[in-house]
């Protein structure tokens, strides 16, 4: 993946689905524009997510990319597997991105959140290529994280990334109908769970937000 290109569309899996039914869904996700698969699993044990990392990425196949949620010690023994993950998407209090872009490696993918000013000065302070993305939001409320910060709207999310060269990708509660002028604020990509993994096609949603980001 090239992460200048690949980061339209995020599907940030749901939680507490079982495997077989995720991987449907990741599967006709993939086929209907998804660019970089995120597996997110805050409950299950690391062997848990191992396999489910695995079998995630054996369903993608090299057609996205694969990120993990939170945790590098999973993206390297998925690896070990012999699974390609190609990188991981880390919150405000997870490892330091600078030390796990010396676990990862330069071909990496790390993406970090930043939802405040505060963020987006600590990270603009970061070497060069330590994060390839940033995750901005939430947009409108959303269930999927109930203790989420206040939503910053099309409006606040485009002075955030204003004012930062990283690219910015917009998640929480976003829906195809926001997607457009996303993009006009300065969005390079929109991430989502349950409007795709709740769907009842998940291909139809995936496509609608593809040719929302590309209007």
């Amino acid at each position: 993946m090239t992460v200048s290109t690949g980061l339209s569309l995020h599907l940030v899996t749901a939680e507490g689905l079982p495997t077989d039914t995720l991987c449907a869904i990741v599967d006709a996700a993939v086929d209907g524009g998804v660019t970089i698969v995120q597996v997110r699993e805050k409950t299950a044990s690391a062997r848990e997510l191992i396999e489910r990392t695995v079998r995630v990425s054996d369903t993608v196949a090299g057609r996205a990319a694969v990120l993990v949620d939170d945790r590098v010690d999973v993206v390297l023994a998925a690896r070990d597997r012999g699974a390609r993950v190609d990188g991981v998407h880390l919150g405000q209090s997870d490892l330091p991105v600078e030390v796990a872009r010396r676990l990862l490696g330069a071909e990496s993918v790390i993406g970090l959140t930043a939802n405040t000013v505060e963020h987006l000065t600590v990270a603009a302070a970061l070497r060069a290529g330590t994060v390839d993305y940033l995750g901005v939001g939430v947009i409108r409320p959303t269930a999927t994280k109930p203790d989420h910060p206040k939503p910053l709207g099309v409006d606040g999310f485009a002075a955030l990334a204003a004012r930062t060269d990283i690219p910015c990708v917009a998640i929480g509660g976003v829906r195809p109908d926001d997607a457009a002028d996303l993009r006009a604020a300065g969005a390079a990509g929109v991430a989502v769970v349950s409007a795709i993994c709740g769907a009842s096609d998940p291909r139809v949603a995936a496509r609608a937000f593809r040719e929302a980001m590309s209007r």
